[in-house]
C-alpha cells in the first residue's frame, strides 16, 4: 500500500473528527463530535500547541492518525512523549504503517529529549497489545480513572 505521513493540517480536521469517532467506537468509549473540530484546531495550531498529530494519507484520503503530547515525569524527573491516540482504518492495517508511526514518534521523542514514550490501550485490544509487545514496549497493569469536572 502506498501512503504518506505528514503533519495534520487545518483542512484535515473534519476527517480527523470522524476518525476520532471511529476510534472511540472501537474502544467502546463515549464520543460526541460536538465542538471537537474547533477545539482540535485550537490545540493543534496554537503558537505553542498542546497537541501534535501526524496523519496517514492514502490516495489523498486520511486513513489514520497518531496524536501526542509532551509531559513531565516526576519519577524520571524528565520529559516524556505521551501517545494519546494511534488509529488506522481497518483497510490500512497490517501494512507496517503502525510501526512507521511508532518509529516517527521515537525520532520526535529523541529530538525533544524525552526519556520514553508512554500510552495505554484497553485490555480487550489484544491485537494492539501484541503489536506493542512486538515493538519492544512493556505493559504495566494499572486501572485508569477519570474524574469528570
Amino acid at each position: 500500500m502506498e501512503y504518506s505521513i505528514r503533519n495534520c493540517e487545518v483542512t484535515d480536521l473534519p476527517k480527523l473528527v470522524i476518525l476520532c469517532q471511529k476510534h472511540a467506537d472501537f474502544e467502546k468509549a463515549d464520543f460526541s463530535p460536538e465542538g471537537k473540530e474547533e477545539s482540535l484546531k485550537k490545540a493543534l495550531f496554537a503558537e505553542n500547541p498542546k497537541l501534535h498529530c501526524l496523519v496517514v494519507v492514502v490516495k489523498n484520503t486520511i486513513m489514520g492518525y497518531v496524536s501526542y503530547t509532551f509531559d513531565f515525569s516526576t519519577w524520571d524527573a524528565a520529559n516524556f512523549l505521551y501517545m494519546d491516540c494511534l488509529f488506522l482504518e481497518e483497510e490500512a492495517r497490517s501494512f507496517g504503517i503502525g510501526e512507521v508511526l511508532i518509529a516517527k514518534l521515537k525520532e520526535i521523542g529523541i529530538q525533544n529529549q524525552c526519556v520514553n514514550i508512554q500510552w495505554q490501550t484497553p485490555q480487550f485490544n489484544k491485537r494492539a497489545i501484541k503489536f506493542y509487545n512486538r515493538m519492544g514496549a512493556k505493559g504495566k497493569d494499572k486501572v485508569r480513572f477519570t474524574l469528570t469536572l
